[in-house]
């Protein structure tokens, strides 16, 4: 039954967008937009504030009591308590996350913790962010009366995450590009064998940061929508998925000793969402004391931690595919927070990345970054290495995205005095090429990956291109 939880602080909040010309949104219609319509990332215009004995007070409240403690101050009153609490509910039950813990912890050694991930319905983290989502959507679109068109791009995960998210939306028509023959086989069938007449799945011939180009320039030009359809964002670009992830920095570190013990995590990252939603919850009071950024051979992240250079060069395909993304849509986010919310600031370093490839901040605001970010980075060999090491050390499987978060949080343990825990953001059935060249065999996979991947698959091989995309979006659902 749904019940209003007590003692919740709620003012009306304010979103900005990073590029300073689009006007305040309330959450609804930021939900709904996505990308701003200057072209930047909506963020609060203040965060939220949890003091220690409040965060203390969440310590034995089940998952989805503390998401709605966690995400209510975001939404203040354009949902009622009691709609919230119901797609909380629906979001985060048994039925959907198979854990009971539905983010259990596990420990590696005396400081090394594992928070898994991946019980949701696609094996993926992003299961917490795009099941919230998508029943978010059904309610909204219900509520105005509305059609959509759900678009995103996806390196790997966020495409079945938010096809089985968003599938029971029957107001909308949901496009997914992913990289053509760049994502792994699972990944990919998992997205592609889902049988519903408005799902659309499009492979391009290119790479991550190729689908994610023509998307952005999309929610940019709208035109082609003629007002029949409103358009919305999956990708990490919409805050309601940043929100819906800070939920779980808040869950571990409470069942580490916060408050009153710093909690440190290492998140394997590409598009920097998952990790600025753990930058968030910092923001908001939790006591995390670093945020370690886990990068695989794409390392344009830390060679801008280590070196102030974030700086676009050659993509490559790696074991870990999902992290194989070279421009961080997210990052703007940090950005704009870095330089105390001054757009102008940030309209030039933009404008600078999008002209030479390359930006660099003031040496004073990259140490302010590195006060709270470290980061490092895995190539192949050293993503299986990690693999073997944790499975004959601790009969683990991982896969290769949460190896290089393990990897990472090894590399500053010594220099690290809180616990650390990395987050397992895939399960490891997904990734056996990883597996193979690592000499590991998964005793059995899940039951629910087995039935899902034997069914016909349904996708549309498409050129780079944006009018291409478009065309197709317009034959298909206008």
């Amino acid at each position: 039954m749904s019940r209003v939880l007590p003692n919740t602080k709620i003012t009306v909040m304010d979103y900005i967008s990073t590029r300073g010309k689009a006007p305040k949104l309330k959450f609804d219609n930021v939900f709904l937009s996505g990308l701003a319509a200057d072209g930047g990332l909506y963020v609060p215009e203040t965060y939220p504030q949890f003091s220690a004995s409040e965060i203390a007070s969440f310590k034995n409240l089940p998952y989805k009591d503390l998401a709605f403690k966690i995400i209510k101050p975001f939404i203040s009153d354009t949902i009622p308590d009691k709609i919230l609490l119901e797609i909380l509910e629906k979001s985060y039950n048994s039925n959907i996350f198979v854990h009971n813990a539905i983010a259990p912890l596990n420990q590696i050694n005396k400081q090394l913790w594992v928070l898994e991930l991946f019980h949701g319905p696609t094996l993926a983290f992003k299961d917490f962010a795009l099941q919230f989502v998508g029943h978010l959507l059904e309610y909204l679109l219900n509520q105005k009366q509305e059609k959509a068109i759900i678009l995103g791009a996806t390196s790997g995960d966020t495409g079945s995450a938010a096809i089985h998210g968003c599938k029971h939306c029957h107001q909308a028509d949901i496009f997914i590009l992913h990289p053509h023959n760049k994502v792994s086989d699972i990944q990919r069938k998992q997205m592609t064998t889902i049988d519903q007449q408005n799902i659309y799945n499009i492979a391009i011939k290119g790479n991550f940061d190729d689908c994610q180009a023509i998307v952005k320039h999309i929610f940019c030009h709208q035109e082609f929508l003629n007002n029949q359809k409103r358009l919305i964002a999956v990708n990490s670009i919409n805050w309601a998925r940043i929100i819906g992830q800070i939920v779980y920095y808040f869950y571990a570190a409470l069942n580490l000793g916060a408050p009153a013990q710093k909690i440190s995590f290492s998140v394997p990252t590409g598009n920097f969402g998952d990790i600025f939603a753990g930058y968030t919850a910092k923001k908001m009071g939790l006591p995390i004391d670093k945020l370690i950024i886990a990068s695989n051979k794409n390392d344009i992240l830390d060679r801008f931690i280590q070196n102030n250079s974030y700086k676009k060069e050659t993509l490559y395909h790696s074991l870990s595919p999902s992290m194989d993304i070279q421009i961080s849509s997210n990052f703007e986010r940090l950005l704009f927070d870095a330089h105390e919310n001054d757009s102008d600031a940030i309209n030039q370093l933009m404008n600078s990345f999008k002209n030479s490839g390359e930006l660099s901040v003031s040496p004073e605001i990259h140490n302010n970054i590195t006060q709270t970010f470290l980061s490092s980075s895995s190539n192949d060999k050293e993503i299986c290495d990690t693999i073997t090491d944790i499975h004959n050390s601790c009969n683990m499987v991982i896969d290769p995205h949460t190896a290089t978060g393990i990897k990472s949080a090894k590399d500053f343990a010594s220099k690290i005095n809180s616990p650390i825990v990395t987050l397992a953001t895939a399960h490891p059935a997904k990734f056996e090429t990883a597996l193979n060249k690592a000499n590991i065999k998964l005793d059995k996979h899940p039951e629910r990956l087995n039935k899902m991947i034997k069914n016909k698959e349904n996708f549309t091989i498409l050129n780079n291109s944006i009018e291409e995309v478009i065309d197709f979006i317009t034959k298909k659902s206008l």
